[in-house]
């Protein structure tokens, strides 16, 4: 070998090690960077010795893909679960202790308490507190609920905008790896950036990423609608000031597509604002539902009738419109009525009012069923209760049993939203241990290995040690030349 190979030599190995060992620095210091894929400088031999030709990202297109399916179903999962962990702590949390099932038992027990001691004025005003913390808890449940659906009302909002932002921050990170590969530089920092983006999307809305020429991605949503071609695709959403029984939720639309509504409680919905429309368009206004069929129930089974007039007694209430509500004839649902419904002024002391009428039956004026004012009189009490404890016709759009006692129904609200919820734990579990693997298994691929980054930097700092040796036997060989020379 000549001494000019062996210089070239030198250099060849000096320019390598110096562009690996800036590579694998790089690394190290984006360790702890899950958005950052490692780098690899690649080096070929040729003619004129080693060089380094490129620097390559690591990629596994696969496995990316798969974990964007997995991260949409978890954010969809969680959302949902955490909506359904908010409407049970509505209902007092894992005892449901402020639910109105709890209080209709509690009625139901002073109501029969009453009946057994007809003149007990203790009694009376018992029940008729018993049942006004039943109106209240209906009227709390029902607002709380509403409160709910505006409350998804406003997430989506602030995620449609985060969203649209995301994907004109895509474009730019499109546009960055296309003019990259297109003039033959590194994209590999645009496209850690858009696979950054992607992920964060994802989580928003599921979406197929589907790669084209020249590096370039358009993304759709899994139902097929454009989310991304080249330019993002607008999303709009117009969310509503107040929330009532009555106020339906505006869709969501991307390219002019309404975006569906997860279902079920392992949801299908692909990322947060599916699930975000599940829990205020499908899941609160069920539970809504049902509030509001125990308050109908409680009119109806409470009000009193002459034969010919039939008004609402012990338990009245005001429609969404401000007027005085009838007695309920509708099999259908009353939107609302649990937000209003509230115990009649005629049976409370602290309003003038007098507990006894519920025992005499004369609330509304209509009709009196104690005449001689028999203090043990207690045919009223006797039917009240006994109405309470018989099998009623509930509405099935409410999703629940049509067919059994008012607190069997109350009980079975409970039952559907801790079926519904844990049902939905169970899911959100699956959906979470699934992520992780992903997560894993693509980080095992793209992620960075410290223990395998410092082993080549040993190895790179033995090349470099060649190098130098190298150098210095050229350097000694030229003093011998010189020496020889003069």
């Amino acid at each position: 070998m000549s001494l000019t190979s062996a210089l070239n030599t030198a250099q060849s190995i000096f320019n390598n090690t110096g562009t690996q060992s800036s590579v694998v620095s790089n690394n190290i210091a984006n360790s702890s960077n899950s958005d950052y894929n490692r780098r690899q400088a690649m080096v070929t031999t040729s003619l004129n010795g080693s060089q380094v030709v490129k620097i390559s990202r690591a990629q596994e297109d696969a496995l990316l893909r798969q974990w964007l399916k997995a991260s949409a179903q978890d954010a969809g999962q969680q959302t949902l679960l955490g909506g359904l962990s908010d409407l049970k702590s509505i209902m007092g949390g894992n005892d449901y202790e402020t639910s109105p099932a709890t209080y209709l038992s509690t009625f139901q027990q002073k109501l029969q308490a009453f009946q057994t001691s007809p003149s007990s004025t203790i009694a009376a005003q018992s029940a008729i507190t018993a049942a006004q913390d039943v109106a209240n808890s209906l009227n709390t449940a029902s607002k709380a609920v509403q409160a709910e659906r505006q409350a998804a009302d406003k997430e989506i909002a602030t995620q449609v905008s985060t969203l649209n932002t995301l994907l004109s921050q895509f474009k730019t990170a499109n546009d960055a790896v296309k003019s990259a590969t297109a003039n033959g530089g590194n994209p590999a920092d645009a496209l850690d950036q858009r696979d950054k983006l992607l992920k964060q999307i994802s989580s928003i809305v599921g979406v197929n990423a589907v790669d084209r020429s020249n590096g370039d991605m358009a993304l759709y949503t899994t139902d097929g609608t454009v989310v991304f071609d080249t330019i993002p695709r607008t999303v709009t959403f117009v969310a509503q000031s107040t929330y009532t029984a009555a106020v339906k939720g505006n869709a969501i639309y991307i390219d002019g597509v309404a975006l569906q509504s997860g279902q079920g409680a392992t949801t299908n919905a692909q990322g947060s604002l599916q699930a975000l429309v599940q829990i205020r368009d499908e899941i609160a206004p069920k539970l809504q539902s049902q509030l509001d069929e125990i308050a109908k129930t409680l009119v109806k089974t409470f009000s009193e009738t002459d034969g010919t007039t039939t008004q609402p007694g012990l338990f009245t209430w005001n429609t969404l419109g401000g007027l005085t509500g009838d007695t309920p004839t509708t099999g259908d649902v009353i939107d609302g009525i649990s937000t209003t419904i509230t115990v009649n002024p005629a049976v409370i002391t602290s309003q003038g009012g007098d507990p006894m009428k519920l025992r005499d039956g004369t609330i509304t004026g209509l009709t009196n069923l104690n005449p001689d004012n028999n203090s043990g009189f207690s045919g009223n009490l006797d039917a009240l209760y006994t109405a309470l404890g018989t099998a009623q016709t509930f509405s099935s759009d409410a999703g629940i049993s049509s067919n059994v006692t008012l607190l069997d129904y109350a009980s079975n609200s409970i039952g559907w939203l801790e079926q519904y919820r844990s049902d939905a734990t169970t899911a959100s579990e699956n959906t979470s241990a699934a992520l992780s693997r992903s997560t894993e298994a693509y980080s095992n691929e793209t992620g960075v290995n410290l223990d395998e980054e410092l082993t080549l930097l040993l190895d790179i700092e033995q090349s470099y040690k060649a190098a130098t040796k190298i150098l210095n036997s050229i350097d000694e060989m030229m003093k011998a030349l010189l020496d020889i020379a003069s």
